[in-house]
């Protein structure tokens, strides 16, 4: 049985005031009453903030991950953070070609592929996002455009770095819009991304967990959760309010 992984993506949010508080209450809400047994936490946060996180989470039962990464390992690069960096701060997870990074900074396909691999030789887990647009939706071009962004990920890695990484759905037009997307037509998506998976190796298919995007709460967590192939979420904004995070993470 897949593990459930609740990442949290802080996105460009936090303070060092604000950090200390939040990753406070989430120790302390995980020790007094959340198991994790049955699952993996991790926080995304932005990259000034890593030695501070890293700090705050000695000890706890929660990952440190990254929102982003260089495709390349070092050199002039100005502004860019590679896997080298990240692996100083004990980051475990790095999250590559989320929607905000597909449409505000042009991250093509490519790209986020090669990251994909940069991430996976430096031993971090990638967490893969694809999804689509309202238009593409509205379109009936859901199921070609989401396998195109991973099947140019799935064509770039080994077989046996399959079961390594993690898939994250997100169906951007259910992200602050206000329009939702049912459990069952999440369900719908994440199980056409694991027979894709399944393409490339069946058995490393059957242990990739492929999160849910799409605006995950506390009022919808716990029917998501109970589809079949949705194994934990990628958590935008409830992630920087701890019991919403928390209420998530028990729904897990």
């Amino acid at each position: 049985m897949r593990r459930k992984l609740v990442a949290g993506n802080w996105k460009m949010n936090g303070s060092l005031a604000a950090n200390t508080l939040l990753l406070t209450e989430i120790k302390s809400g995980l020790k007094g009453n959340v198991s994790s047994a049955t699952c993996d936490v991790a926080v995304c946060v932005p990259a000034p903030y890593f030695a501070q996180c890293q700090g705050l989470l000695n000890g706890a039962a929660i990952a440190l991950g990254a929102q982003d990464v260089s495709s390349h390992e070092a050199g002039a690069y100005t502004g860019e953070v590679s896997t080298g960096m990240l692996q100083e701060f004990d980051c475990r997870y790095v999250i590559v070609g989320h929607s905000e990074r597909r449409a505000y900074f042009a991250e093509s396909n490519e790209l986020i592929a090669q990251k994909t691999v940069r991430a996976l030789n430096a031993g971090l887990t990638p967490i893969v996002c694809v999804g689509e647009t309202l238009a593409q939706r509205e379109a009936g071009e859901t199921d070609s455009v989401v396998a195109e962004q991973l099947n140019v990920v799935l064509a770039a890695i080994a077989v046996s770095d399959l079961a390594k990484i993690v898939v994250a759905y997100e169906p951007v037009w259910a992200i602050g819009t206000g329009k939702t997307a049912t459990p069952a037509m999440a369900q719908e998506v994440h199980a056409m991304l694991r027979k894709q998976l399944q393409v490339k190796n069946a058995e490393a298919a059957a242990q990739v967990r492929i999160l849910y995007g799409g605006s995950m709460k506390p009022d919808n967590a716990q029917e998501l959760l109970a589809m079949s192939d949705i194994d934990g979420g990628l958590i935008g904004g409830a992630a920087l309010k701890s019991a919403d995070f928390l209420a998530i993470i028990q729904a897990a």
